[in-house]
């Protein structure tokens, strides 16, 4: 048993309105909630910042970024899972699922990359069953249907891992979400340093893979998430037959949509839509796609995830609770119902009972800055 922690005077974001009250956690849990500016003693006086549940991310390349901090530069697995979850910790985020991909693409002109998946979910489960990490993690896989041993490493995956999603990924030029094949040239060319007649080459091939691989690879990706047990998520897709697809394959959750009319057909088929907080906080899709605040106007955005830009996801949040003028929703999107997209019925809300995954910020203008994060219980920032 540990001594109640009790923060009060707090901008409490509950479901559905903002109160002022206190928080009082107890091992681990949230024991109470209580209306009010009063400051008891021994409570911890947040001076009227915001208090939320933590932020549940369920899509991010970040661990990616830290295993390849530049073009050809490896780092070691461990060294960068840390970095990754001191990182997300900052950010308020205190649920992740990390997004690892399996695929890969060895032979070929152009862009190659290996096998690393298996590794990687090894060194996270077990750096968390140490109690290593400061925030909760969970493993998503990414799968890549055009690639070349995407079966085989899907196959050395059993429900025993716990995977709790996988994302069908084609990113094969000139649909989704490189629909405009120049947005893709951009991208590529300059990552990898390719000339002109090296880029032509290396579509090609991706071409070749996908008429070789695709159907077999998307195949195999509904079967290995029924096989695992995990949530299965459609990636960049753009129009109502994809959306019809990815429906028929039991997709409960559509990652980035690239389209109005995609983003209506999943709100038809009660498909849940993620997007990118980065696209809501730059105005627009990097990749010339649908702007998620244009998604936001018309209703049809549901969850966000940070993508690329950690820091983003509680900045976003608090954006589109201005656009909706309604800070309880925008910050829904980051929390309750990510949460629940996932199945995670422990966290996401602020209530009795849940797990003490918590977030202090306040504002300046428009801008939120973390305070404090409780993952648990336990201060991690």
């Amino acid at each position: 048993m540990t001594e109640p922690i009790i923060l009060a005077n707090a901008r409490l974001i509950l479901e559905g309105e903002v109160v002022t009250g206190s928080l009082t956690i107890k091992d681990g849990v949230i024991a109470d909630l209580a209306q009010g500016a009063d400051v008891p003693k021994g409570a911890v006086d947040l001076g009227g910042d915001y208090l939320a549940p933590g932020l549940v991310e369920l899509h991010t390349d970040n661990l990616e970024r830290h295993l390849s901090p530049r073009p050809k530069v490896d780092w070691p697995y461990r060294a960068a899972i840390m970095a990754h979850d001191r990182e997300l910790a900052g950010c308020g985020i205190t649920t992740v699922y990390d997004a690892i991909r399996v695929g890969s693409i060895t032979s070929g002109g152009g862009k190659r990359y290996g096998k690393y998946a298996r590794q990687m979910a090894d060194e996270i489960l077990a750096m968390r069953a140490a109690g290593h990490l400061r925030i909760s993690h969970h493993l998503h896989l990414r799968a890549e249907i055009c690639s070349e041993t995407l079966i085989a490493e899907l196959d050395e995956f059993s429900a025993s891992d716990g995977i709790g999603i996988i994302s069908m990924m084609d990113h094969t030029p000139g649909q989704r979400q490189f629909a405009d094949i120049t947005k893709f040239e951009a991208y590529v060319r300059g990552k990898n340093n390719l000339s002109a007649d090296e880029f032509a080459g290396y579509v090609d091939f991706l071409y070749g893979l996908q008429a070789q691989y695709g159907a077999a690879h998307e195949a195999a990706t509904v079967a290995a998430a029924n096989r695992l047990g995990a949530v299965l998520a459609s990636h960049d897709d753009t129009t109502q037959a994809q959306v019809a697809t990815s429906h028929g394959h039991g997709v409960t959750l559509a990652e980035f949509p690239t389209s109005v009319a995609a983003a209506d057909a999943c709100h038809g088929h009660g498909i849940a839509t993620i997007m990118g907080a980065p696209n809501l906080i730059r105005g627009g899709s990097h990749s010339g796609n649908v702007a998620a605040s244009d998604l936001a106007a018309r209703d049809r955005l549901d969850i966000l995830s940070s993508d690329y830009v950690p820091a983003s996801l509680l900045l976003a949040a608090v954006r589109l609770g201005l656009i909706w003028d309604d800070l309880a929703r925008g910050m829904a999107t980051v929390t309750t119902a990510p949460a629940q997209a996932a199945g995670l019925q422990d966290r996401g809300r602020l209530a009795p009972g849940q797990r003490a995954d918590l977030v202090v910020f306040s504002l300046l203008d428009d801008t939120a800055m973390v305070q404090q994060t409780y993952s648990a219980g336990r201060r991690v920032f």
